[in-house]
This record gives structure tokens, C-alpha cells and sequence, in this order.
């Protein structure tokens, strides 16, 4: 019988999520548990249980909790949206500390700056969206969940300005695997794999943004990167 691999998981949870909501209730950690695999949960700042500050510029480097998370040795890392951004970020200053990536619900969006948005998301989330703008409502929707801070997380949104340009991601030499739905707005992934050394593409079919971390076929393709399939 093979060893087990003891490498840690650590599981970053996107924009309105958080560890238990995202991981822990889809199962995800009982399926990790189940391969052996130890699991790292993270909660971004204004988050889940992390602190929740109001002011955006509190918001203006998120990696820090997650950098303090990380153990000496290198991990697996799967993060979703802003999350899966996050841990990208992290890895441009750091790839050393990371074994394999899983990057879910990103795309194109990585490269690109649509202050308008951001902010029109933001006001969303403030009051209410315009009737016609279904994803604004979405996201509105999201930030008002229970146990969500909705001042916090527009303060999120107006304190994210940093992307990231292809040649940044040079440094970021470990396996990567990119998951998107079809239907995600965040897509297509093509530009993002395209600008990693060593990355792969799964495209989700029928599955839109807020579908990915439950989608069986995100699930399936993340277990089997990182090897944690369980027996």
C-alpha cells in the first residue's frame, strides 16, 4: 500500500463566504478528512470569524492571513474567486510555500481593473440594486446572508485595486489548475492559464460564478489535482 500524503490543504473561501460556510458545509473538508489530508481553513479579513473592520483600506493586502496560516513545510492550496486571487497573489511573492494550486471561479478578470463595477458592487450591497441587474443583486444578495457583516464586505470591494499583469505570474512555477464554469463572468480562464508556467484549464459546463464550490465537477477535478481522492 502507498503512503498516505500528510500534505495540508489550505482551503480559502471567496468574496460574502467563509471557511465553514463554503468548505465546511459542501462537504468538502468531510472528503479531504477522508483522503487523509490534513485541512488548513482560512477566513479572509471581514470574513467569517476574522476581524471586520469598516474601512477599505484595512482590505488593501488580504494575504497576510492567509500567509500566517501556512505551515513551514510547502501546501496544497484551492481557493474560489476572490480567494483563489488571493492565494495568487500570495504565490507571485511566495511560491515556495506552495506544492499545487487550485484556482476556482477566475479568469480574465485577474488582469483586468473595472473600477465602475467594483463600485457600483459596492453600492449594491449598501442598498438596493437596480431591478434590471441581476448579477448586482446577486452580490447584494451574497453580503446579506446570515452572519455577514454587509458594511465590511462593501468595504472589501472599494479596497481592492491591485491586479496582477501575465508577466507577474512567472514566478509562480508550481502545477496550477484553473476551474470555470461556461457561464462564469469571471471567464474565460484561457488568459490566466496562458500567463502561468505550468497550469491546466477545467471548464465547468452549466455552472455559472456562484455554482463552482459545489459543483461536483469542481470538486472531482480539485480532489484529483492535489491527489486527495478518497479511498
Amino acid at each position: 500500500m502507498a503512503p498516505t500524503d500528510a500534505t495540508p490543504v489550505v482551503l480559502v473561501h471567496g468574496w460574502a463566504g467563509s471557511f465553514a460556510r463554503t468548505w465546511r458545509a459542501s462537504g468538502f473538508t468531510e472528503l479531504l478528512a477522508d483522503a487523509g489530508r490534513p485541512v488548513i481553513g482560512v477566513d479572509l479579513l471581514g470574513h467569517g470569524t476574522a476581524p471586520a473592520p469598516h474601512d477599505p483600506d484595512a482590505y488593501a493586502d488580504l494575504t497576510t492571513r492567509v500567509a500566517e496560516a501556512l505551515p513551514d513545510q510547502p501546501v496544497d492550496a484551492i481557493g474560489f474567486s476572490l480567494g483563489a486571487i488571493t492565494l495568487l497573489h500570495l504565490a507571485t511573492r511566495q511560491a515556495s510555500r506552495f506544492r499545487r494550486l487550485v484556482l476556482a471561479g477566475i479568469g480574465r478578470n485577474v488582469f483586468e481593473t473595472d473600477e465602475a463595477h467594483r463600485q457600483a458592487m459596492a453600492a449594491a450591497v449598501d442598498g438596493p440594486a437596480e431591478e434590471t441587474d441581476t448579477l448586482l443583486r446577486a452580490f447584494a444578495a451574497h453580503a446579506h446572508q446570515p452572519g455577514n457583516d454587509p458594511v465590511a464586505l462593501a468595504a472589501v470591494l472599494r479596497g481592492q485595486s491591485a491586479r496582477l499583469a501575465p508577466t507577474d505570474l512567472v514566478t509562480v512555477t508550481c502545477p496550477t489548475l484553473v476551474v470555470i464554469g461556461d457561464r462564469d463572468v469571471a471567464g474565460p480562464g484561457d488568459p490566466l492559464v496562458e500567463a502561468l508556467p505550468d497550469a491546466r484549464l477545467c471548464v465547468l459546463r452549466n455552472v455559472d460564478h456562484f455554482a463552482t464550490p459545489e459543483s461536483f465537477g469542481f470538486i472531482d477535478a480539485a480532489l484529483e489535482f492535489i491527489g486527495a481522492v478518497p479511498g
